[in-house]
């Protein structure tokens, strides 16, 4: 005789587990209301959910920082999911979280490590493809960042939730790290100084700016100070210390530190999706690909 699946139980099997409504009375009808046995068969489709999605792209999604209460730890991670609809999400939203509290406190060494860091929930990995089958989309920890403090001051800005930045001044203060850090957010600087840039990058810039230079046809004395002074414009432009400080643009961020007797000793900015291929899709396509993936 088959046993009848009430209310109660989906109830809570639903609480136990996370998963939708129709799928938790799916797994007991599955299982003849054995519950121990449905939770287990949640988590075996959860897997499978998780494997088939892994290979659609996820571009969207939030970046957290965080300091720890010591003040002594500072940390950056991205999670990405398909659509900004997901990234939005309370279930994706308090998963980045928890996420972003382990990585703070128990400092993984690296992505594997930090999938396999247990929780209440079970693993980090095994409460990501609990997420992707409750959600319907592919979700992927995409990186993160610890930071060890050097004696120094943090500074962090988070601007909505698709970019962070952490940065660390040596003298300064507060304030001041987190000007810092908001400029970094809107500048996107490649390093600190000039002397941080790669010799590989001057000299491709250097090529670039000399064939530029000598279609003017100018004698080659004239070439060269162009040339030299396009590298200048250049490093001014991806080094922290050359910008335009964004709230003052009459003073670079190196004169900034300077008068305050401050300087850079880390930065890192995390944005969402940077480097990964979006598909373009429309709303109506979007929403359309998240009915049927349901």
């Amino acid at each position: 005789m088959t046993m009848q699946i009430t209310a109660s139980m989906v109830k809570e099997l639903r609480e136990r587990t996370g998963a939708g409504m129709m799928e938790c009375k799916k797994a007991l009808v599955e299982t003849d209301g054995d519950m121990d046995g449905a939770a287990e068969h949640l988590r075996k489709t959860g897997i499978t959910k998780a494997d088939k999605k892994a290979g659609r792209i996820a571009a969207e999604g939030t970046v957290l920082v965080e300091v720890d209460d010591t003040g002594e730890h500072a940390a950056l991670l991205e999670i990405n999911s398909e659509t900004d609809f997901v990234a939005k999400d309370g279930n994706f939203d308090e998963f980045a979280r928890q996420i972003a509290h382990l990585v703070l406190t128990k400092r993984p060494s690296d992505m594997a490590a930090l999938a396999r860091l247990e929780t209440a929930g079970g693993s980090v990995e095994e409460m990501r493809q609990a997420l992707v089958a409750k959600v319907g989309e592919n979700i992927q920890i995409r990186r993160f960042e610890v930071h060890g403090s050097q004696g120094g001051q943090f500074g962090i800005y988070r601007h909505g939730t698709r970019i962070g930045v952490l940065v660390e001044l040596e003298g300064g203060n507060t304030n001041l790290a987190k000007d810092v850090a908001m400029h970094i957010a809107a500048s996107r600087p490649v390093c600190v100084g000039e002397d941080q840039v790669p010799q590989a990058v001057l000299e491709k810039e250097r090529e670039i700016f000399a064939a530029q230079a000598a279609e003017s046809g100018k004698p080659p004395e004239i070439v060269d100070k162009m040339v030299q002074g396009r590298i200048k414009k250049f490093l001014g432009e991806i080094t922290l210390l050359g910008q335009p400080f964004v709230k003052d643009p009459d003073q670079s961020v190196g004169k900034l530190l300077q008068a305050a007797g401050a300087s850079v000793t880390y930065f890192q900015r995390f944005e969402v999706g940077e480097g990964i291929e979006k598909k373009q899709e429309n709303f109506a396509d979007e929403v359309m690909a998240q009915v049927k993936g349901n």
